[in-house]
C-alpha cells in the first residue's frame, strides 16, 4: 500500500549507506507516491568550484531515483483523445511515450509539463547538475524555484497526471540502458546539456566538462536508441549559434551549392563562437552520421534564444514556476535587461550591440517540440529546424525595454560595456525558419504585453536580485580567470 505523503513529511533517500532526508512541500493536497531507488556504480564529474576550497576537487556523489507518483484512482487512469495518442488501430489507446531528459531545466520543465497535459506519457530523465552549478557560482534564479519532486507531486496533485522522474547522469550508459530498459520510450526530447556559452568559457575545467558532457551524453543516447528502441525519434536541441554570423543566408540546415560546375546539396557551414556552441556542432554531426549509419530518425531543433517565464502549465502554481536566469553567465540578454530596469541599473549593451539573433518565447519552445514528436523523421532521416519566431539585435531589445519599462514609471539608462565576447558586434544576419511554421507553429510575437510582464517579474522578485551578478564576469579572451562569485 502506498504511503500517503503530506506538508511536513520527508522523504528519505539512501545512497551507499548514507541517508539523506529532505522536506516535502505540497500543493494543499494529499497524494499517494511510489519511489524505487537505485544507487548509481559511478559518479557525476568532478566540477572545480571556483572561490570555495572546501569543494574542489570533491566528486559529487548523486543517488539514481526511479520517481513514480501512484493514480489516485481508477478515475484518474481513464485515457482521453488527444494529440498524445497513436492513431493506428492496433495502438489507439495506447499514448506515446516521450522521455525529457533534462527535463528540471528551463526549457525541460516547460515541455514536460506541455506535453503531459497533452495527454503523452512523460518521463524526466536528470541529473539534477544545473542547479549544482547555481551553488558552485553563487548563482540564483530570479524565480524561486521548488525541487524537481515537489514539482512533480504539484503537478500529480493539481491534474492527476503522472511524471516518472528518473535522477542520474546519461553519460553514465549503464544508467542511461537500464532508465530506457525501463520506460521504452517512443520519442526522446534531448535538453540535457551544459547550455551556458559563457559557463563553457570560464576555464579549462569548464570547456571540458561542457564538451564531455553534451557530446559524450547525446552519443550514449543515439547508441541507447540503436541499442534498445530502433524506432524512438530523437528530437535534439541545438542552436542558432552553430551556424555563427555568416555573410549570406542561413539556410534550415542545408544548403545547395554549385563549384566547379558541380552542384551538392551539403550541411551548411559551422562557425560556433564557444567550447558550447562547438559540442553542438560535434553533437549534430554525430546525430547525422548515426542517422545514415543505423537508420535512426533525428529531428534538430536550431534553437534561438528563448524568452519568458510562464506557460499555461507553469501558471497553474507557483510550485510550477520556471527558471528566470538574469546573470552573466546563464542570463540572456532580453532577462538581463528586464532585470536591469527593475533595480534601476543601466542596461549594459555589449560593445556596439548590433550582434543579431533569433528569439522565440518559451510557448513556441513547447509548440516546436510536439510537433516534431507529432511529425516524426522518417527512418535514416536526419531533419534540421530553425526554432525561432523573430530576430532582434542587442540594441532593438534595448529600445525595447526602454520604452516598455518607462510606461511603467522605471527610469532606464543604456550605457555600452566592453565585449567579452569575441564576436562581430554589426553584420549581416538573415536566417529562414519556415518549416516548423509549415508544420503549423502559430508563434507568440514579442509584444508589449509580453514585455510588460517579463517587466513585471523582474518587479515582483528584485529583492531577490544578487547586483554582484549583473555585469559580465567571463572573458572570451581571458580564459582561465577566475568568475566573480558571493562572497561568503
Amino acid at each position: 500500500m502506498a504511503h500517503l505523503l503530506s506538508t511536513g513529511c520527508y522523504l528519505k533517500l539512501s545512497n551507499g549507506g548514507v541517508s539523506y532526508s529532505t522536506p516535502s512541500t505540497q500543493c494543499s493536497k494529499v497524494y499517494p507516491t511510489s519511489l524505487t531507488l537505485r544507487t548509481s556504480r559511478s559518479p557525476l564529474k568532478k566540477l572545480i568550484s571556483h572561490g570555495e576550497s572546501s569543494h574542489r576537487e570533491r566528486p559529487l556523489r548523486r543517488c539514481t531515483v526511479t520517481a513514480t507518483t501512484l493514480p489516485i484512482s481508477q478515475e484518474a487512469q481513464k485515457t482521453h483523445p488527444s494529440s498524445g495518442f497513436h492513431n493506428s488501430p492496433k495502438e489507439s489507446s495506447k499514448p506515446k511515450r516521450v522521455m525529457v531528459i533534462g527535463g528540471d531545466g528551463y526549457c525541460g520543465w516547460a515541455t514536460a509539463l506541455h506535453l503531459s497535459k497533452q495527454n503523452y506519457e512523460v518521463a524526466i530523465v536528470d541529473s539534477l547538475v544545473r542547479r549544482f552549478f547555481d551553488h558552485q557560482l553563487g548563482l540564483d534564479s530570479l524565480t524561486p524555484i521548488s525541487s524537481i519532486h515537489d514539482r512533480i507531486r504539484c503537478w500529480k496533485s493539481l491534474t492527476g497526471k503522472t511524471i516518472e522522474l528518473y535522477i542520474g547522469d546519461i553519460c553514465d550508459f549503464e544508467f542511461l540502458t537500464e532508465t530506457f530498459k525501463s520506460f521504452e520510450p517512443d520519442s526522446v526530447v534531448h535538453f540535457g546539456e551544459q547550455r551556458s556559452a559563457p559557463y563553457s568559457m570560464i576555464d579549462r575545467s569548464r570547456a571540458v566538462f561542457t564538451q564531455n558532457n553534451n557530446v559524450i551524453g547525446t552519443l550514449n543516447v543515439l547508441f541507447a536508441i540503436k541499442e534498445y528502441r530502433e524506432e524512438c525519434h530523437l528530437v535534439k536541441l541545438g542552436t542558432m549559434g552553430e551556424y555563427g554570423t555568416p555573410n549570406i543566408d542561413i539556410e534550415e540546415g542545408y544548403i545547395t551549392i554549385t563549384h566547379n560546375g558541380r552542384t551538392d546539396t551539403l550541411p551548411y557551414p559551422k562557425q560556433a563562437s564557444s567550447f558550447y556552441h562547438l559540442s553542438k556542432v560535434h553533437d549534430s554531426n554525430n546525430i547525422a552520421f548515426t542517422c545514415k549509419a543505423w537508420g535512426i530518425r533525428a529531428t534538430d531543433l536550431n534553437q534561438g534564444v528563448v524568452y519568458g517565464v510562464r506557460t499555461d502549465e507553469t501558471e497553474m502554481h507557483e510550485d510550477l514556476c520556471n527558471r528566470f536566469d538574469y546573470d552573466g553567465v546563464f542570463g540572456t540578454a532580453l532577462n538581463r535587461f528586464c532585470v536591469q530596469a527593475a533595480v534601476g541599473h543601466p542596461l549594459t549593451v555589449y560593445g556596439k550591440g548590433g550582434q543579431t539573433r533569433g528569439y522565440l518565447d518559451i510557448r513556441d519552445t513547447v509548440q516546436c517540440v510536439e510537433l516534431a514528436i507529432a511529425n516524426p523523421a522518417q527512418p535514416g532521416e536526419f531533419r534540421v529546424f530553425n526554432q525561432f519566431t523573430e530576430q532582434f539585435s542587442v540594441n532593438d531589445l534595448a529600445a525595447l525595454v526602454t520604452k516598455a519599462g518607462e510606461k511603467m514609471g522605471l527610469d532606464v539608462r543604456t550605457i555600452s560595456v566592453p565585449n567579452p565576447r569575441v564576436e562581430a558586434e554589426e553584420h549581416y544576419y538573415n536566417a529562414k525558419h519556415t518549416k516548423l511554421i509549415e508544420l503549423g507553429l502559430k508563434p507568440h510575437i514579442l509584444s508589449d504585453s509580453l514585455l510588460d510582464s517579463l517587466l513585471n517579474v523582474a518587479v515582483q522578485f528584485k529583492d531577490r536580485v544578487d547586483t554582484k551578478q549583473i555585469m559580465p564576469s567571463v572573458s572570451w579572451r581571458k580564459i582561465g580567470a577566475k568568475p566573480k562569485t558571493v562572497s561568503a
